[in-house]
Protein backbone atom coordinates (compact mmCIF):
# COMPACT_ATOMS: atom_id res chain seq x y z
CA UNK A 1 0.00 0.00 0.00
CA UNK A 2 1.52 3.37 -1.17
CA UNK A 3 0.85 6.58 0.49
CA UNK A 4 -2.92 7.65 -0.66
CA UNK A 5 -5.25 10.30 -0.67
CA UNK A 6 -6.74 10.61 2.64
CA UNK A 7 -10.48 9.97 3.08
CA UNK A 8 -10.85 12.13 5.57
CA UNK A 9 -12.29 15.99 4.01
CA UNK A 10 -11.48 19.09 5.41
CA UNK A 11 -14.09 21.12 3.69
CA UNK A 12 -16.95 19.63 5.55
CA UNK A 13 -15.96 22.00 9.01
CA UNK A 14 -16.14 25.40 9.93
CA UNK A 15 -14.39 26.10 12.65
CA UNK A 16 -13.71 29.09 14.88
CA UNK A 17 -12.14 30.62 18.53
CA UNK A 18 -8.81 27.76 18.06
CA UNK A 19 -7.14 27.67 21.21
CA UNK A 20 -4.17 25.73 22.98
CA UNK A 21 -5.34 24.90 26.36
CA UNK A 22 -2.23 23.07 27.25
CA UNK A 23 1.37 22.28 25.49
CA UNK A 24 3.11 18.86 26.67
CA UNK A 25 6.15 17.34 26.10
CA UNK A 26 4.28 14.90 23.58
CA UNK A 27 0.81 16.56 22.67
CA UNK A 28 -1.02 19.54 22.89
CA UNK A 29 -4.86 19.73 23.83
CA UNK A 30 -6.62 22.40 21.44
CA UNK A 31 -9.95 23.58 22.06
CA UNK A 32 -12.59 25.06 19.21
CA UNK A 33 -16.16 25.26 18.16
CA UNK A 34 -17.00 23.38 15.41
CA UNK A 35 -20.29 24.18 13.23
CA UNK A 36 -21.97 20.75 12.94
CA UNK A 37 -24.50 21.10 10.08
CA UNK A 38 -27.81 22.33 10.71
CA UNK A 39 -27.23 21.77 14.49
CA UNK A 40 -25.20 24.71 15.25
CA UNK A 41 -21.75 25.32 17.02
CA UNK A 42 -20.39 22.37 19.23
CA UNK A 43 -17.02 22.87 21.83
CA UNK A 44 -14.85 19.91 20.78
CA UNK A 45 -10.90 19.71 22.65
CA UNK A 46 -8.58 17.40 20.28
CA UNK A 47 -5.12 16.22 21.62
CA UNK A 48 -2.78 17.14 19.08
CA UNK A 49 0.01 14.91 18.22
CA UNK A 50 3.00 14.86 15.64
CA UNK A 51 2.42 11.59 14.66
CA UNK A 52 4.22 7.61 14.75
CA UNK A 53 5.21 4.74 13.02
CA UNK A 54 5.69 1.26 14.13
CA UNK A 55 7.18 -1.67 12.19
CA UNK A 56 6.68 -5.15 11.94
CA UNK A 57 10.03 -6.93 11.17
CA UNK A 58 9.40 -10.16 9.46
CA UNK A 59 11.75 -12.63 9.32
CA UNK A 60 13.04 -14.96 6.22
CA UNK A 61 11.83 -18.08 8.91
CA UNK A 62 8.28 -16.78 9.40
CA UNK A 63 8.72 -15.35 12.72
CA UNK A 64 8.09 -11.48 13.73
CA UNK A 65 9.75 -9.77 16.36
CA UNK A 66 7.74 -7.93 18.80
CA UNK A 67 8.75 -5.67 21.80
CA UNK A 68 7.53 -5.95 25.67
CA UNK A 69 7.72 -2.79 27.50
CA UNK A 70 6.01 -0.56 30.55
CA UNK A 71 3.37 1.44 29.09
CA UNK A 72 2.19 3.86 31.79
CA UNK A 73 -0.47 5.29 30.73
CA UNK A 74 -2.47 1.50 31.28
CA UNK A 75 -0.29 0.44 33.94
CA UNK A 76 0.99 -2.60 31.75
CA UNK A 77 3.46 -4.07 30.01
CA UNK A 78 2.23 -4.43 26.55
CA UNK A 79 3.24 -6.62 23.60
CA UNK A 80 3.65 -4.85 20.21
CA UNK A 81 5.84 -3.94 17.39
CA UNK A 82 8.67 -1.63 17.67
CA UNK A 83 7.45 2.25 17.23
CA UNK A 84 8.34 5.71 17.80
CA UNK A 85 7.14 9.30 17.29
CA UNK A 86 7.72 11.22 14.17
CA UNK A 87 10.30 14.44 14.97
CA UNK A 88 9.18 17.45 13.26
CA UNK A 89 9.95 17.13 8.84
CA UNK A 90 10.82 13.63 9.68
CA UNK A 91 10.14 11.16 6.37
CA UNK A 92 8.25 8.00 8.25
CA UNK A 93 9.93 5.38 6.67
CA UNK A 94 13.68 6.71 8.03
CA UNK A 95 11.64 7.28 11.40
CA UNK A 96 10.90 3.72 10.75
CA UNK A 97 13.87 2.41 10.84
CA UNK A 98 15.78 4.69 13.26
CA UNK A 99 13.50 3.43 15.94
CA UNK A 100 13.69 -0.58 14.76
CA UNK A 101 17.43 -0.59 15.09
CA UNK A 102 17.30 2.06 18.15
CA UNK A 103 14.46 -0.62 19.90
CA UNK A 104 15.43 -4.29 18.70
CA UNK A 105 19.23 -3.62 16.85
CA UNK A 106 17.80 -4.72 13.91
CA UNK A 107 18.51 -3.47 10.52
CA UNK A 108 15.93 -3.83 6.98
CA UNK A 109 16.69 -3.91 3.64
CA UNK A 110 13.16 -3.41 2.34
CA UNK A 111 10.55 -1.65 3.92
CA UNK A 112 7.11 -1.63 3.22
CA UNK A 113 4.36 0.49 3.56
CA UNK A 114 1.38 -0.84 5.11
CA UNK A 115 -0.87 2.36 5.24
CA UNK A 116 -2.04 4.37 7.83
CA UNK A 117 -3.92 4.18 11.19
CA UNK A 118 -6.14 7.01 13.16
CA UNK A 119 -5.41 5.84 16.54
CA UNK A 120 -8.50 7.70 18.06
CA UNK A 121 -10.45 9.74 15.51
CA UNK A 122 -12.82 10.92 17.96
CA UNK A 123 -9.94 13.26 20.03
CA UNK A 124 -6.58 12.35 18.56
CA UNK A 125 -5.35 13.72 15.58
CA UNK A 126 -2.68 11.19 15.48
CA UNK A 127 -1.92 9.23 12.40
CA UNK A 128 0.32 5.97 12.80
CA UNK A 129 2.33 4.72 9.33
CA UNK A 130 2.79 1.08 9.69
CA UNK A 131 5.42 -0.37 7.61
CA UNK A 132 6.63 -4.32 7.02
CA UNK A 133 10.36 -4.56 6.83
CA UNK A 134 11.97 -7.75 5.70
CA UNK A 135 15.58 -8.14 4.47
CA UNK A 136 16.56 -8.25 8.25
CA UNK A 137 19.78 -8.40 9.90
CA UNK A 138 21.01 -8.56 13.37
CA UNK A 139 22.87 -5.27 15.00
CA UNK A 140 22.98 -4.25 18.48
CA UNK A 141 19.76 -2.33 19.89
CA UNK A 142 20.41 1.38 21.30
CA UNK A 143 17.34 2.52 22.93
CA UNK A 144 16.73 5.15 24.93
CA UNK A 145 17.43 5.98 28.26
CA UNK A 146 13.43 5.44 29.65
CA UNK A 147 13.05 2.57 27.63
CA UNK A 148 12.92 -0.98 29.26
CA UNK A 149 12.05 -3.10 26.21
CA UNK A 150 12.59 -7.29 25.40
CA UNK A 151 12.14 -8.27 21.96
CA UNK A 152 10.25 -11.68 21.56
CA UNK A 153 10.97 -13.57 18.34
CA UNK A 154 7.21 -15.13 17.69
CA UNK A 155 6.09 -16.83 14.74
CA UNK A 156 3.54 -14.79 12.49
CA UNK A 157 0.70 -16.92 12.72
CA UNK A 158 0.70 -17.03 16.86
CA UNK A 159 1.06 -13.80 16.94
CA UNK A 160 -2.20 -12.75 14.54
CA UNK A 161 -4.09 -15.54 16.82
CA UNK A 162 -2.33 -13.23 20.06
CA UNK A 163 -3.92 -10.35 18.15
CA UNK A 164 -7.41 -11.87 17.27
CA UNK A 165 -8.19 -14.00 20.79
CA UNK A 166 -6.89 -10.42 22.85
CA UNK A 167 -3.24 -11.63 24.09
CA UNK A 168 -1.98 -8.76 21.90
CA UNK A 169 -4.10 -5.99 22.65
CA UNK A 170 -2.26 -2.67 20.96
CA UNK A 171 -4.04 -1.26 17.98
CA UNK A 172 -1.17 -0.15 15.72
CA UNK A 173 0.41 -3.80 16.54
CA UNK A 174 -2.73 -5.62 15.55
CA UNK A 175 -3.55 -3.39 12.29
CA UNK A 176 -0.05 -4.47 11.09
CA UNK A 177 -0.60 -7.89 11.76
CA UNK A 178 -3.81 -8.03 10.43
CA UNK A 179 -2.61 -5.92 7.14
CA UNK A 180 0.39 -8.31 6.65
CA UNK A 181 -1.84 -11.35 6.42
CA UNK A 182 -0.78 -13.17 3.00
CA UNK A 183 2.99 -11.38 2.76
CA UNK A 184 4.23 -13.68 5.30
CA UNK A 185 6.79 -16.49 4.20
Amino acid sequence: MGAKTPLWRTDLMETRNRTILFEGLVVDLEQMDVKVGEKGWHTYQVVRHPGGVAVLPLHDDGTVTLIRQLRPAVDAVMLELPAGRLSPGEEPARCGRRELAEETGLATSELRSLGQLHTSPGVFDEIIHLYLATGLTQGKPDQEAYEDIACERVPFEEAVRMARDGRISDGKTIAALFRAEGMAP
